[in-house]
């Protein structure tokens, strides 16, 4: 067979070329190694939280009182409030933590009630409302309502007082220093175990403070002890 010396410089080229794709390819590979590991980085949380105690009580006191004689029923009320006035001032409150709410009527005969009968046509109810940082107090106070039971005053619908914390502003700083502690922590300990120095905050963020009742159970509204948690969110470059 005969060579044709032309085919030569073509297969020479062919070979150049594939050597040099070859090593492109490899160039590129490279790079994505690269650019993958300039931008390596570990995420982690950080998790900080603090028991507190309300520093706000408010406490409902509903009664109530029925007849088929309107002023005579609203009398009944009108005695009933003051046995409550008596029963909190005895319980150390002054008149300014002690708040009236509006009086309710109904009338067991009018349109709306017209479905029923039998019962007591006039219903009344009335609500003083106890609001004071004196949280401690409040307890007491609760565990004493049969005094008022005792007297004649018919409790309605009894509602538990509400405790609230509204220092939230005075912890927020430190709780969120403590988890931003508590992940570079973990960081760090990530960086340690792959070899890899830690680096810069890419990214950083916080999440909703949470106030839950202290012992996990219950109403976080009606525990005068609470829970305060804040958790933080940081990504740490990797050098």
């Amino acid at each position: 067979m005969t060579n044709d010396s032309r085919l030569i410089p073509a297969a020479v080229i062919g070979g150049l070329l594939a050597v040099g794709l070859i090593g492109a390819g490899a160039l590129i590979g490279q790079g994505v190694v690269n650019a993958r590991a300039g931008d390596r980085s570990v995420t982690v949380r950080g998790l900080a939280e603090k028991d507190v105690k309300a520093d706000l009580a408010v406490l409902p006191i509903r009664f109530t009182a029925s007849g088929e004689i309107l002023s005579e029923v609203q009398a009944r009320i009108d005695g009933d409030l003051i046995i409550v006035r008596q029963f909190l001032k005895a319980q150390g409150y002054p008149d300014a933590s002690v708040d009236l709410g509006p009086l309710g009527v109904a009338d067991t005969r009018s349109r709306e009630y017209a479905s029923q009968t039998g019962g007591p046509r006039f219903i009344l109810n009335q609500t003083v409302i106890v609001r004071t940082s004196d949280v401690d107090r409040v307890q007491t106070t609760t565990r004493n309502l049969n005094d008022l039971v005792r007297q004649g005053v018919v409790l309605q619908d009894f509602q538990c007082p509400s405790y609230i914390f509204t220092r939230l502003n005075d912890v927020r700083p430190a709780m969120i220093a403590e988890a931003t502690a508590a992940a570079r922590t973990g960081a760090v300990q990530f960086a340690k175990d792959s070899g890899a120095p830690l680096g810069p905050i890419k990214s950083a963020g916080q999440g909703s403070f949470e106030i839950l009742p202290r012992d996990g159970n219950g109403d976080e509204a009606t525990s005068l002890n609470k829970k305060i948690r804040v958790v933080t969110t940081i990504s740490y470059r990797l050098k």
